[in-house]
This record gives C-alpha cells, structure tokens and sequence, in this order.
C-alpha cells in the first residue's frame, strides 16, 4: 500500500504528535509491512502458519518492548507503541497479533510482576527477539470470566511449583521461548503468574486448526500435566489477579490501536481498488454512493484513532484507567467491524478474494473483535465506572 498523502487514512496528522526520531521509526515498521509482509502474507494465512522467517526482520527494527525502559528495551513512548500496533496491523493483523503476545502480554508480564533479576534475565533476550514470549490466561471454560472461573492449579513442593491444567487460544504457544501461565495457588486461592521454558517436561501445545480468522497466528491449547517450574520463575511481584490485570490493562489499548489499523489497512485497499476498478464507464471514486462509504469509513478510523492517542497519552502520563481502555477497546473495535465490511462492500464480490487483502481484514476482524475482553465485557467495565454499579453479573 502506497503512503501517498493522497491516500493516507491519518486524515488528521496524528503522526505529528511524534517527535522526527519516533515517527522515522514508525515509517520504517510501515515500509517493512509493504515491502517483507503484504507480499506473503496470504500464502501464509491460507496455510494457517506463522511466517517465522519475518521474525529477524522485525527484530532489527527494534520496535519489541518499545514502551519499557532499561534491560535492552526501547524506553520510547506508549503514544509511538500504539501506532507501531497500528501500522503492524494496517499491514497485517496476525502480525500485530504476533507483536502484541510477546512484546505486550509477555513482555509486560515480566516487566511489571517480575522481579529486578528477573527483569535483567529474560527481558533483553526478549526485545531482540532471541527468546519469543507468549500469555497463557484464557482457558477452555474460563474466558471472560476467568478472574474467578481459572482452574490451572499450581502446588508448591519445595524449591518447585507444580501446574496443572489447560490453557486455550494461546498465541505464539507451540513456538515459544518463554510462556507467562496464570495459576491459582491451592493453598492461598490467589492467582499467581509463572515463566514456562520451552522443553520443560510436561508441558505440550497443540495448535488449533481450521479458525477463520488471524489464520497466520499460532493459536493453541496447552496441556500442563505436572509441569515442575522454579520457584526463581515465579513472577515475584505477581501477588493476585489485580496484578494480571495491570498487564490486560496496558494491552488492552494496544488492542483498540490493532482495531484502528485493521480499519486502516482494509480502507486504503478499499480506496485504491476504487480508484482503478471502472465500472459504467467511469472509475468508481466518482461515483457518490462510493464517495459515501469511504468518508464513512474514515470517519470511523478518524475518531478511533484520536480516542487511541489520548488513551496513550494518559497512559503516558500514568492516568490511565480500565474504563479508559476498555471504552477504546469497545469502541474501535465495533467501528472496525463496520468500516472493513464496508470495504468489503464497496469491491462487490471481488472484496472476497484474497488476492484484493480486505477479505482478510474482515476475517481478522472478528478475532480482534472478542480477544482482550469482549465488547460487552468492556461496555460493563466502562458502566461500572460510570454509574458505580457493577451489573457483571
């Protein structure tokens, strides 16, 4: 996709909200979106495999753990983090997805419940990309309510903690270095996290096929059957799920940034596929009805996006709140779901084909959607907070 001003979905500038270093970054995750992914991104979609082979070249653009500081990590701006999800998902969804499971989930797992040593161990292999992260948190029967509803269980037995259970939907699971697993203590009911090792005996992931959508992301279940772990990998600042929830908290507007860029990559398809496709006799950009469904779209990836950038602002300037990410998280997400499918339906039926990309948007869509807390979940987080009363359940 070009980056042509003329056709650029940032319709209100908000790159220049960022400083020359950060937004030349920016530019270069874009142009190795255009150049290294979009060319073989279907291929790999189709066959429900990640393209590992892209795994080096995101590593060099130093863009993993972009919002911490210290241990390797970047120490740039959650404002720039947002937008580099954006643009990994303008080029791709499960490559966000990808991006968003080690340098989010896992890297902030580690980063805000681990330890100092901790920290120092795991965290610059991570933002090199040498050890690739992955969240195991959602479970077969627990998903939205998993605060309450977690059965993985973990028993300690001297210097060790022993995990039992199953864990469902995992990205980057079957491929990963390093897994964060949230288990509940059978003596204390608190939940507390642990850094799985590839190899550790016990603990196998079996990828979930035939999903309809963010094919490219290796999904899995995890099956922990007495899994020994250290007590020295047990994230030591993880001392309940109100410490999970920090994690989810700081992801979670990611998420609403990965919706904006699902909007963005399936608009400028959508635009470029009018400008050139001619129908009665004209190219179809001139004709109103097309018109109106492309400032609708826009309209929508205009309002998510400011909402994005001052949710990154207030988590910038350490205000941010659940409420606040989950009414981005609910609200771009729904208007994501509008604006691909009408991308989609301004190509007629040629929007299904692969070949013309926006079929995938709508299909990823639907996952980005449901994960990180739904949107009626997230309407709940953010009504609660307004009117005082909790109506979850």
């Amino acid at each position: 996709m070009s980056a042509d001003p003329t056709t650029s979905s940032d319709f209100y500038d908000l790159e220049g909200l960022l400083d020359d270093d950060d937004r030349a970054l920016l530019h270069r995750v874009r142009t190795f979106m255009d150049k290294e992914v979009e060319p073989v991104i279907n291929e790999w979609w189709t066959r429900g495999r990640f393209p590992q082979h892209l795994i080096p070249g995101l590593a060099e653009l130093g863009i993993a753990g972009t919002p911490y500081a210290g241990h390797g990590c970047p120490g740039r701006s959650f404002l720039l983090d947002g937008m580099i999800a954006m643009e990994l998902s303008r080029g791709d969804p499960s490559i966000a997805t990808f991006y968003g499971v080690h340098s989010g989930l896992a890297m902030g797992s580690v980063g805000l419940c681990g330890s100092e040593e901790q920290r120092q161990r795991w965290l610059p292999a991570m933002a090199r990309m040498e050890l690739i992260g992955a969240f195991g948190l959602t479970e077969p029967e627990a998903g939205s309510d998993v605060a309450r509803g977690l059965r993985t269980t973990a028993r300690r037995d001297g210097d060790d903690w022993v995990l039992d259970g199953v864990k469902k939907w995992i990205g980057n699971a079957s491929f990963a270095d390093l897994v964060v697993i949230w288990a509940r203590d059978v003596e204390t009911d608190r939940v507390l996290g642990f850094v799985v090792e590839r190899g550790t005996p016990g603990f196998t992931a079996v990828d979930l096929e035939d999903k309809i959508a963010l094919r490219a992301v290796q999904n899995a279940v995890i099956t922990l059957d007495g899994v020994r772990v250290p007590e020295e990998n047990r994230l030591q600042e993880a001392n309940g799920f109100r410490d999970t929830s920090t994690v989810l908290r700081m992801t979670r507007a990611g998420v609403a940034w990965s919706a904006v860029g699902c909007s963005r990559g399936a608009y400028e398809h959508a635009l470029a596929y009018a400008r050139q496709r001619t129908q009665f006799g004209k190219p179809l950009v001139g004709f109103q009805l097309v018109q109106d469904l492309l400032v609708r779209m826009l309209g929508n990836i205009t309002a998510s996006a400011t909402m994005c950038a001052r949710v990154s602002q207030l988590q910038d300037a350490g205000r941010l709140r659940d409420e606040h990410a989950s009414l981005a998280k609910a609200f771009c997400t729904a208007r994501m779901r509008e604006t691909v499918g009408w991308a989609r339906e301004l190509m007629g039926g040629n929007g299904i084909l692969l070949e013309n990309h926006v079929g995938r948007y709508v299909a990823d869509a639907e996952a980005i959607y449901s994960y990180e807390g739904t949107r009626e979940v997230n309407t709940l987080i953010v009504g609660r907070a307004i009117t005082g009363a909790s109506a979850i359940v």
